[in-house]
């Protein structure tokens, strides 16, 4: 992964290799000034030569790949056409928290309900409130605000002169009605058609009856065609080609006489709702047009372009590849480095008391928001010199009165490690970090450990 260079007066220049990175650090003639993502500053050097750095995104629901990449064109003399060569500097994946935010809105109309209810009946307010021409709900403007947040500091960290998004679109009526045509579609909006890609979203990737993964799977009808099944997205599955023959055209009750377990999840499954879908179809022209205001140029690709490349190329599925595949790919190098995990946690919360689902306090919180010089979000090292938890941790931490806080590592929460064993390394900033390895890699290892 590429390190962030800025010079003395805090501009950004071009990234550069750990290996350099270290020499820098260990010669003294830079400093740190973050650790995720991994930037550095330079004491002795202003301004650099520069080269054309774009940055590529592919929104998603839960997850946004965001990927830092430096293209170089080739012009073919013999044929005249131009081939394209990314190569990647650095890969990130948003979690976003658009769920969290829907449940405290809901907690703040429990709470709003029972106030007003408290004393005397007072009847709710209603359409006294104006929204202006493209507004979005919280949750989803969240996916927007921070994607642009992370443009911005990337934009701040490494000389960015392009930008470039996958435009994402699901088409709703097709995936509930795949024989929608004509005069139907004035019923709805016409926004393309990948119900597929939608498929392997929804069911990950997997065959629905054995789970298997990394083998080519097939559109599975639940209710077989010839016993009153239909084409709806709902009635669709994934599933491998012996599971595919071996079900043939049997009721899924039947198939799964034996697994009731599997048949109940299967089914709950399959009547979940387009929400990932919706969102995506929501937030992409709202991202586009944010994204104009940067300034910058700004370029597209479709999702089935992504796809093709990502497949052409041979490079495995994940949102930060997805990103770096995003318009016109001819060929991919340095997609084997790890990627950056970036989870939206929030700044914290003025609450002083957790609610119930009704509105109601429920037990008391800290009054003061640090304790020890920390505070929750802060990224920590702790080395545990001895006890059951003696190790070396780190990660976000959560904070309690007592002095015993909570570290989120990558392999789970850490519960009582002391203050005294605890080292600042990065100030919250909204923000959960982890390094994830590069996934080619373990993939290998695992081909080779089978055999």
């Amino acid at each position: 992964m590429a390190v962030f260079v800025l010079d003395k007066r805090k501009q950004p220049l071009m990234p550069c290799s750990e290996k350099r990175a270290r020499l820098l650090l260990g010669r003294g003639r830079a400093v740190v000034v973050r650790v995720y993502p991994f930037t550095i500053r330079l004491k002795d050097r202003t301004g650099g030569d520069m080269q054309p750095v774009r940055i590529k995104i592919d929104p998603g629901s839960k997850t946004t790949g965001i990927a830092l990449v430096r293209e170089i064109d080739t012009l073919d003399p013999e044929t005249g056409e131009v081939t394209r060569a990314v190569h990647v500097l650095w890969m990130g994946e948003l979690a976003h928290r658009g769920r969290q935010i829907s449940k405290s809105l809901e907690q703040r109309r429990a709470s709003r309900r029972r106030r007003r209810n408290q004393l005397r009946y007072r009847a709710p307010r209603f359409l006294n409130r104006t929204r202006p021409k493209g507004w979005l709900a919280p949750s989803l403007q969240h996916r927007v605000d921070t994607t642009i947040s992370w443009v911005g500091r990337l934009r701040r960290l490494a000389p960015i002169t392009e930008l470039a998004q996958e435009l994402v679109r699901f088409d709703m009526q097709a995936m509930q009605n795949p024989e929608i045509a004509g005069v139907e579609y004035q019923q709805g909006t016409l926004s393309g058609y990948e119900a597929r890609e939608y498929l392997l979203e929804k069911w990950h990737r997997t065959c629905v009856y054995c789970g298997v993964k990394d083998v080519p799977l097939q559109i599975e009808h639940i209710q077989p065609k010839s016993r009153g099944g239909s084409n709806r997205i709902s009635n669709l599955a994934l599933a491998c080609e012996p599971c595919n023959r071996k079900k043939g055209a049997q009721l899924v009750e039947v198939f799964l006489k034996g697994k009731p377990d599997l048949l109940k999840r299967l089914q709950a499954q399959a009547k979940a709702p387009l929400r990932d879908a919706a969102a995506v179809n929501a937030t992409r022209w709202a991202l586009y047009q944010t994204l104009k205001q940067t300034g910058l140029p700004v370029s597209t690709g479709s999702g089935g372009l992504t796809k093709f490349n990502r497949q052409r190329l041979g490079i495995p599925k994940t949102h930060a590849l997805d990103a770096a595949c995003v318009g016109q790919v001819d060929a991919l190098h340095g997609g084997h480095c790890p990627t950056l995990a970036i989870k939206a946690t929030g700044r914290g919360s003025y609450k002083r008391t957790s609610l119930t689902k009704h509105g109601f306090p429920r037990g008391y919180l800290m009054r003061q928001k640090q304790v020890k010089g920390f505070q929750t979000g802060d990224m920590v090292r702790a080395i545990v010199p001895k006890g059951t938890k003696m190790g070396v941790w780190s990660g976000r931490v959560a904070v309690r009165k007592t002095g015993s806080f909570n570290i989120q590592a990558p392999g789970g929460a850490i519960q009582g490690i002391s203050h005294r064993h605890c080292t600042l390394t990065q100030r919250a900033d909204g923000y959960g970090y982890h390094i994830q390895p590069d996934q080619r890699k373990e993939e290998g290892d695992r081909k080779n450990e089978s055999r």
